[in-house]
C-alpha cells in the first residue's frame, strides 16, 4: 500500500526576475511602444515625475513673467518695498519720475497733493475684490440662479460618440446598399447572412448550406441573395473564385456572351504570356484579337473587397539618426517625444522625515524600488542599442557613403561578437527599429544579410547579387528575355560564380516571372 511522504530536493533552475522580464521585454519595445510604456508607468507610480525640456521651461517661464506685466507695461514687484530693487534700480526710477514731472508740467503744489492722495491710499488702500466688475468681466463664468432652468438636457441632443467618424467597411458599405433595397424580410436576412461570410477580398467563405442553416431559410432562398449582393458595389462580391468573379463584372459591361467571357470561363489558365501563341492557334484566333480581348480582362478587379480592407497603414517610428559630421558618423536618438523621468524630491523627503508613518514609507520605498529599476531598464535599453548601431555604423561605412550597392555581408552572430552580447539579445535590438541615415529610413534588418565569395577572395552581399539580377531583368529585350542560365553566366563574368538554381531562386524570392512569362508576344 502506497503512503504519502515528505522529500526535500535540491536542483538548480534559471529564474527571471520581474526586473530581468521587463528587461528582456524592452529590448525588443519600439519607440512608440516604449512611450506608453512610460506614460503608463508615469500613471501608476507616483515616484516617478516627466522632467521638462529646456524649451518647455522656457516656454512656461515666459507665460509666468507676461503674467507679471500690467497693462502698462510696469513689473509688480513681490515685495513691493525698495529693498526688492537695487540701489541703481532706484536711482534710475527717481530720474525717471523727475523727468517725466517736469515734463508735464506739475508743481509744487500738484506734487504734494500727489503725495497725500498717496499717503492717504496706502493708509486705507481699495479691496481688489470690489474694483472687479463681474457684472460684464466674469458673466459668463458666475451661476445665473434661476436662469439656469433655460438651458435644459435635451435627450434628442446627439451623444458625443455619434460624432466620431470612421472609413466605412465592406460589411457596412454592402449593407447600406441592401437597406435601400425594396425586399423582402427573409431574403434581406438571408443577405446580411451572406455579407456576413465574406473574406477581406469579397469572397464568399461558407457554402449555401452552411448559410441556410444560419438563416433559417432555403438553400434556394440563399443562392437569390448571393445574386443580389454580388450586383452591389464593388460588382463581383459574394462570388466563390476569381473565375465568377470576372465573369460578372464582364455581364454587368454587357461582355456576358463576348471573347472575353468565354475565355474566362474555359481558358483563364492558359492566360499567360508564353501560352497566347498556342491558345490562338487552338482557337483559329488571330494573336492580335487575342490581346485586344485580354485587355478588356485585366481591367477587371478579381479582388474586389480589398478596396475597403480595414487595415490601417503602419506608421515607422526612427530608434535613432545617424549623420555624418565631417568624416565620422555621429549616432544619437530621436526619442524627443518620449516622456523623460526621474524621482520626485517630494517623495524622498518623505522618508527621511519623522513625522511620516511606517506604512507610508514602506509604500514609497516600494514605488521607488519600481522606480529605479525601470530607470535603469531604461539606459540599459539606450546603451545597447548605441552599441549595436554603433558597431554597424563601423561596418557599413561604404554603405553609408555610397548606397544600397556597397552594402557588407553581415550577420547577427558577427555584431554580437564584436560587442561582447549573446545572439538573442542582438536579435531582439534590431527587431522592428529603424534608423535615420543618409540613405533614408532603413529597418536595422535590412543591414544584415548573407554573402558569397567571388573571385577575389571577397564577400558579395545576396542583397547585392540581387539587386544586379533585377537590373539585368529590367534592361532586357521584353522579346528575347534572358533565361536563368545566361544570368548565371553574366554574373560569372564579373568574379561572381552562381548556379542557375541559384539564380533562379533569388528571382523566386524577388517574385520575378521566368523568361517565357516575361516574353512579349508581337
Amino acid at each position: 500500500m502506497s503512503s504519502l511522504k515528505l522529500t526535500q530536493k535540491l536542483a538548480q533552475r534559471m529564474v527571471l526576475t520581474p526586473q530581468l522580464r521587463q528587461r528582456i521585454e524592452m529590448l525588443q519595445m519600439t519607440t512608440v511602444e516604449l512611450s506608453e510604456l512610460i506614460q503608463q508607468a508615469l500613471n501608476e507610480n507616483p515616484v516617478l515625475e516627466e522632467v521638462m525640456t529646456d524649451e518647455e521651461f522656457q516656454e512656461i517661464s515666459e507665460k509666468i513673467l507676461d503674467q507679471n506685466y500690467d497693462s502698462s507695461g510696469e513689473i509688480f514687484s513681490n515685495g513691493n518695498d525698495k529693498n526688492s530693487a537695487s540701489p541703481a534700480d532706484l536711482d534710475t526710477a527717481e530720474n525717471f519720475t523727475s523727468e517725466k514731472i517736469s515734463e508735464n508740467g506739475f508743481n509744487e503744489e500738484t506734487t504734494q497733493d500727489f503725495e497725500s492722495d498717496a499717503e492717504e491710499s496706502f493708509e486705507n488702500p481699495p479691496d481688489p475684490f470690489e474694483e472687479v466688475d463681474f457684472g460684464r468681466e466674469f458673466q459668463d463664468y458666475l451661476d445665473p440662479g434661476y436662469k439656469t432652468q433655460e438651458f435644459e438636457f435635451k435627450e434628442d441632443t446627439p451623444s458625443f460618440d455619434q460624432f466620431l467618424s470612421r472609413a466605412p467597411s465592406l460589411t457596412d458599405h454592402l449593407e447600406w446598399q441592401l437597406n435601400l433595397q425594396q425586399i423582402g424580410e427573409k431574403l434581406k436576412e438571408a443577405a446580411v447572412c451572406v455579407i456576413g461570410n465574406l473574406n477581406e477580398d469579397g469572397r464568399l467563405t461558407a457554402s449555401n448550406e452552411e448559410i441556410a442553416e444560419m438563416c433559417g431559410c432555403s438553400i434556394e432562398m440563399v443562392e437569390k441573395a448571393r445574386q443580389l449582393v454580388m450586383s452591389f458595389d464593388p460588382v463581383g462580391c459574394a462570388t466563390r473564385d476569381v473565375k465568377e468573379c470576372l465573369l460578372v463584372q464582364l455581364e454587368l459591361h454587357g461582355e456576358g456572351e463576348s471573347l472575353a467571357a468565354e475565355l474566362v470561363r474555359n481558358h483563364l489558365e492558359d492566360l499567360q504570356p508564353f501560352r497566347l501563341r498556342h491558345l490562338a492557334k487552338d482557337m483559329g484566333l488571330d494573336v492580335h484579337v487575342l490581346n485586344e480581348e485580354i485587355k478588356k480582362i485585366r481591367i477587371l478587379d478579381p479582388h474586389p473587397g480589398r478596396r475597403y480592407s480595414s487595415e490601417e497603414p503602419i506608421y515607422v517610428s526612427p530608434e535613432v539618426k545617424i549623420e555624418k559630421l565631417e568624416d565620422d558618423y555621429i549616432v544619437y536618438f530621436t526619442d524627443d517625444g518620449s516622456p523623460r523621468l526621474r524621482i520626485s524630491q517630494t517623495y524622498h523627503q518623505l522618508l527621511v522625515q519623522t513625522d511620516v508613518t511606517k506604512e507610508t514609507k514602506d509604500f514609497i520605498k516600494e514605488k521607488m524600488r519600481s522606480a529605479i529599476d525601470l530607470l535603469r531598464n531604461i539606459e540599459h535599453r539606450r546603451q545597447t542599442i548605441y552599441r549595436v548601431v554603433e558597431c554597424i555604423v563601423e561596418r557599413q561605412r561604404e554603405f553609408l557613403d555610397k548606397g544600397v550597392e556597397y552594402i557588407k555581408p553581415m550577420m547577427l552572430k558577427d555584431v554580437a561578437e564584436d560587442i561582447g552580447m549573446h545572439l538573442s539579445t542582438i536579435s531582439r535590438v534590431v527587431n522592428g527599429k529603424y534608423a535615420h541615415t543618409p540613405q533614408g529610413v532603413i529597418n536595422l534588418r535590412q543591414f544584415f544579410s548573407e554573402g558569397m565569395m567571388n573571385e577575389d577572395g571577397e564577400e558579395v552581399s545576396t542583397r547585392i547579387l540581387k539587386l544586379k539580377i533585377k537590373k539585368m531583368i529590367e534592361e532586357e529585350d521584353s522579346k528575347k528575355p534572358l533565361t536563368d542560365d545566361q544570368i548565371a553566366k553574366i554574373l560569372g563574368k564579373d568574379g561572381v560564380k552562381l548556379s542557375r538554381r541559384t539564380v533562379a531562386k533569388y528571382r523566386d524570392q524577388m517574385q520575378i516571372p521566368g523568361s517565357r512569362e516575361r516574353k512579349t508576344v508581337v
